[in-house]
């Protein structure tokens, strides 16, 4: 028979918390450059033309069964549309867990802002720590990405449909986890197994929820998760938390300390594009100079193209290659010529492993990823971003709303709501509001990475704490472990598994007591 815990308990163990999402683009009237989103995407960059070889499920495939959950697709309205349903994929792995019976934990991964095939057995911290636990593997897709999507539509016609778009939101998102998560533990008889909420970048920051909103005293979901473990989560880039230029200006940092004459090379580039693009044939010119698979039609396409080569170099700057120091390499080097270009082209060339045929922009991301994103950052997730003049090594292009809103207007006919976000899920007085209401988080970051200056850098109290490390990277505590990992790497995530140790003993201790 499973031990359960009273509801109250349950309760009393709920972390309640944030669920902030975040976003890069250095300006918003032009097309949408911008660096890559996501806890793994960084890290499949070909290493020297080889694709990475340690982001690969570490168990059989046939150990991952898929699963589909009968998903309502408006969970906040009673009208009949409110109650059609749609498919949300869901895949689990049962072969480490010691089931229901002892109260065996599950680690539950949220899916982000793609498809859900590139993570599953492929997030080292979930593969790791369910055999460390004897846990239960989840990992559920985010709705209207991947399989996940409104029944009827493609991927397309769900974006294009105004009104079944309006579905794809962060509190829609949220409450299919909650679903999910019940469901499952219900079907398992589970109900006494302790949830740990995992995710990277966006779905780190949908972590902290647990599933709801912390300033809420437990109104809904309090009785999702015992823990959350957020790697990479900026959950502080919402209104004028952190200044509008926090990531750029942690770009720049990395590239000034892997070499200062590279750095001066790109802050002169931009100019230089400028000075090319504006002759008679100019556009033809830098198309033949950076051998692109499509001519350009203006010169911010590239600018924007450099603008999220440089991004995902920085926000991914892991060891033992260090992307930053590879495309300063480059640039330093200058294979491809003295001028400022030819040196700029010499460092995508570095950056991608091998001088190719072409160089396509549509590279660093799927349409999926850019066209969800895209809406859903121009509904109810509207970050302040931006970029003044001579601060960074990007040429200078503000935050200015009324431009957001325009490009916004022009693509979906809505307008955002900059507010929302803080007044739904909170971010004001973060350390004061955690402090009361939180509990059990792991906030992880590494500091090379552009998104730690909108995370939580210290410990708010003794049970949400802090584990950073200045060399880390963009969610690199949560991809596989290999051997050639530093010792400050190996001891970030020792540290985050001694953390969840005490979170487990006193679990289990108080739970005996109230059964």
């Amino acid at each position: 028979m499973a031990i359960r815990a009273p509801r109250s308990f349950q309760g009393a163990l709920w972390l309640p918390c944030l669920v902030l999402l975040f976003f890069i683009t250095f300006t918003y009237a032009s097309p949408p450059w911008r660096p890559r989103l996501g806890a793994l995407r960084g890290y499949k960059r070909a290493n020297n033309g080889v694709y990475n070889p340690y982001l690969v499920a570490s168990d059989s495939n046939k150990d991952y069964q898929t699963f589909y959950y009968d998903q309502t697709l408006d969970h906040f309205n009673y009208q009949p549309v409110s109650y059609t349903t749609y498919r949300e994929r869901y895949v689990v792995n049962f072969k480490h867990w010691r089931g229901a019976k002892v109260a065996a934990p599950i680690f539950a991964y949220l899916g982000e802002e793609s498809s859900l095939d590139d993570d599953i057995g492929s997030i080292g911290f979930m593969t790791d720590n369910v055999r460390r636990f004897g846990a239960l593997e989840l990992y559920i897709e985010h709705r209207f990405y991947g399989q996940s999507i409104p029944h009827g539509f493609t991927k397309e016609e769900a974006l294009e449909n105004a009104t079944i778009r309006g579905y794809f939101n962060s509190a829609q998102a949220i409450a299919d986890y909650a679903e999910i998560i019940m469901n499952l533990k219900k079907n398992l008889s589970a109900d006494s197994s302790p949830v740990i909420v995992v995710g990277g970048s966006y779905s780190g920051s949908k972590s902290l929820m647990k599933i709801r909103n912390c300033l809420r005293h437990g109104s809904a979901y309090p009785h999702i998760a015992m823990g959350a473990v957020a790697s990479s989560a900026p959950i502080l880039y919402f209104e004028d938390l952190v200044p509008h230029d926090s990531y750029p200006v942690v770009v720049t940092k990395d590239f000034q300390e892997a070499s200062l004459s590279c750095y001066n090379t790109i802050k002169q580039s931009w100019s230089e594009i400028d000075r090319v693009a504006a002759k008679p044939n100019g556009l033809s010119e830098l198309s033949k100079k950076f051998k692109l698979c499509k001519p350009l039609k203006e010169a911010s396409n590239l600018k924007g193209y450099l603008n999220s080569l440089y991004s995902s170099a920085a926000q991914y700057d892991s060891p033992p290659d260090y992307p930053v120091t590879t495309v300063c390499k480059g640039i330093d080097g200058g294979a491809n010529g003295t001028d400022i270009l030819g040196r700029i082209f010499s460092g995508i060339v570095a950056y991608h492993g091998e001088n190719r045929k072409c160089y396509d922009f549509g590279d660093f991301f799927s349409s999926e990823t850019l066209d969800g994103w895209d809406w859903q950052t121009c509904s109810d997730l509207v970050i302040p971003i931006g970029n003044g003049p001579n601060d960074t090594m990007f040429p200078a292009s503000p935050f200015v709303y009324k431009e957001y809103r325009d490009y916004c207007v022009s693509k979906f006919g809505v307008e955002p709501r900059p507010h929302w976000m803080t007044t739904n899920f909170g971010g004001h007085h973060i350390k004061r509001v955690l402090h009361k209401f939180g509990r059990n988080i792991i906030f992880s970051n590494g500091l090379r990475d552009p998104y730690s200056s909108a995370g939580i850098l210290e410990d708010i109290s003794d049970t949400i704490l802090a584990v950073y490390t200045k060399e880390g990277s963009h969610c690199l505590d949560i991809v596989p472990a290999r051997s050639a990992d530093p010792e400050w790497l190996i001891n970030q995530r020792k540290k985050q598994v001694k953390i969840m140790k005490r979170w487990f003993h006193k679990y289990y201790v108080d739970l005996r007591k109230f059964t």
